[in-house]
């Protein structure tokens, strides 16, 4: 992919967290940006507003992968107003707790919905665009440590990212012909709003059971997507990249 000139990114759920530090990242590396948002309708105005203070487009619509097949449609809205894409950052995704016989197929069904049909369903628009346009992109899947060691406690999302580690091997090959190039990141203890933290007390709080000894920035994470957008990363497809600060080293979820 060539130098992000008038390219866009759209970046699901990037009204907070890890969605909004890449979506600003990509702009800072020139990207316009397509932001979207489920409740935080403010957050994505503040994410469209910091953007657009670097010089870029943004662009913001409301997604719901509760339906992925209607909700993914934002996809396309955003992509008319934008008039292009060339990355997309599967970042929306959700969770619901439950122990294996505990889990109620409905609850499921939902994790598996937003995390797996709504990758699968945003991928497809999104690759079918950058098929028709003929040069290439990148889709990143943001997946979690728990695309490759269990979630004590939460089966459904155990599975759904590990399905969705698969879909992206599954997707990279299939769309390599095309010079689309898909990869998945997959962010440990990560000090977010979900977390009830903010960028600050990744480097203020402790966490003494991770080897880095604290949660991650935000910006940690988004920092190895815009690699994953740059032209550097062209020979790289398939892969899962970890940053965890060594909690996969460690597995301290099973020391309790």
């Amino acid at each position: 992919m060539s130098r992000p000139e008038d390219k866009v990114a759209i970046v699901t759920a990037s009204d907070s967290g890890i969605g909004q530090a890449c979506a600003i990242m990509l702009a800072e590396q020139g990207f316009d940006v397509g932001i979207t948002w489920r409740s935080d309708d403010k957050g994505a105005q503040e994410t469209a507003e910091q953007i657009r203070k670097l010089g870029r487009k943004a662009e913001i619509e409301r997604l719901d992968l509760a339906d992925p097949e209607k909700g993914s449609r934002a996809l396309e809205t955003l992509i008319g107003r934008l008039g292009r894409i060339d990355v997309l950052v599967n970042n929306a995704g959700t969770n619901v707790e439950g122990e294996f016989l505990e889990t109620r197929f409905e609850d499921w069904r939902k994790v598996f919905s937003v995390d797996v049909d709504g990758a699968f369903a945003c991928g497809q628009i999104a690759a079918r665009h950058m098929v028709e346009q003929g040069q290439g992109g990148r889709i990143i899947n943001i997946t979690s440590v728990h695309e490759h060691t269990p979630l004590p406690g939460s089966v459904a999302y155990t599975a759904a990212k590990h399905a969705l580690g698969g879909l992206t091997k599954g997707m990279a090959l299939s769309l390599m012909p095309y010079n689309i190039l898909v990869n998945s990141v997959a962010p440990g203890a990560i000090a977010t709003p979900m977390n009830k933290m903010s960028n600050q007390d990744a480097h203020r709080v402790e966490i003494p059971e991770i080897p880095a000894g604290r949660p991650g920035d935000t910006r940690e994470i988004a920092s190895m997507v815009a690699w994953l957008c740059s032209e550097w990363s062209s020979y790289t497809t398939g892969q899962s990249f970890v940053i965890d600060g060594g909690f996969m080293l460690a597995n301290p979820q099973y020391y309790r």
